[in-house]
């Protein structure tokens, strides 16, 4: 049953809670995904809580049941996560998929917030290489789009460095209107991205001394790999792992694993070892 807690602006933020276990993660949604939206996530959750685990899996600001309090920024989504860290009254591990990955990332370095944080599990986030942003040009780009009211344009400019495929799968697909729902959002996910092009990663993380995995599938696009590598290379203490998933999408049950092991300390026992130097094929 949906639950909601209160964020410091004052944004109800809607959430499910799966599982008791005393170590607890919170799951951070990719840009086009909200619970209603996104089987896949609350079977993980479903499967870690089986496991033993305290899952809260929730909508990001904008999405699903979730508030939005105008305007925008990349802390007030940082103190969403910091009110559901209240309702778990204790520290737990972030998974944060896709560009979700990002926003984990900048809770984690958030003095006040990452102190009760406890591990990062990362799924391809796609971050551009340092040296190789744009100049926050995207996120311009963005906003003026979502301005302009033509969602269609947001979701397919959002999209562009994507396979063609993916986006024509996208609007022949019975998901399309509700991508156009939350297309307005998107901009976040620019937001929390581009910030990473602000300066090197491994000053603007330095804080983030969490245990981090840098998770990409075995078929990756382009992105993505080099993206794991650099994460695994910056931050303190973060390893670049390559698990069993194609084209930006994971079986709930290889996530489940691998996210199980990770949380209990035995990585080692997940399904990600058994490729751990295996390079990503490009799709």
């Amino acid at each position: 049953m949906t639950e909601f807690v209160t964020s410091a602006d004052g944004t109800r933020i809607a959430y499910d809670r799966l599982g008791s276990g005393a170590t607890a993660l919170i799951m951070v949604a990719s840009a086009m995904n909200y619970r209603a939206f996104d089987d896949t996530s609350m079977q993980i959750a479903t499967m870690l809580a089986d496991q033993g685990f305290s899952v809260i899996n929730y909508d990001r600001r904008g999405r699903g049941e979730s508030g939005d309090t105008q305007p925008y920024s990349v802390e007030r989504e940082v103190d969403d996560i910091a009110a559901l860290l209240d309702v778990l009254d204790a520290p737990a591990a972030l998974y944060g998929n896709s560009s979700g990955g990002a926003l984990a990332l900048w809770a984690a370095a958030t003095p006040g917030v990452g102190e009760r944080i406890t591990r990062l599990a990362l799924f391809e986030v796609p971050l551009a290489l340092e040296g190789e942003g744009d100049g926050g040009d995207d996120l311009r780009a963005m906003n003026e789009l979502v301005a302009s009211g033509d969602r269609a344009a947001v979701v397919e400019y959002f999209m562009k460095d994507m396979p063609p495929a993916w986006l024509e799968g996208a609007k022949n697909s019975a998901a399309w209107p509700a991508m156009l729902d939350i297309s307005t959002t998107l901009s976040y996910d620019e937001a929390v991205l581009e910030r990473a092009q602000q300066a090197p990663w491994s000053e603007q993380w330095a804080s983030v001394t969490q245990p981090v995995i840098a998770m990409v599938g075995r078929q990756s696009v382009p992105i993505f790999p080099p993206a794991a590598k650099a994460l695994a290379a910056a931050l303190p203490d973060a390893r670049h792992v390559v698990i069993d998933a194609a084209n930006h999408s994971v079986k709930p049950e290889v996530m489940a694993a691998i996210l199980g092991g990770f949380l209990s300390g035995h990585e080692e026992l997940a399904t990600f070892s058994e490729y751990p130097d295996e390079p990503a094929q490009q799709v």
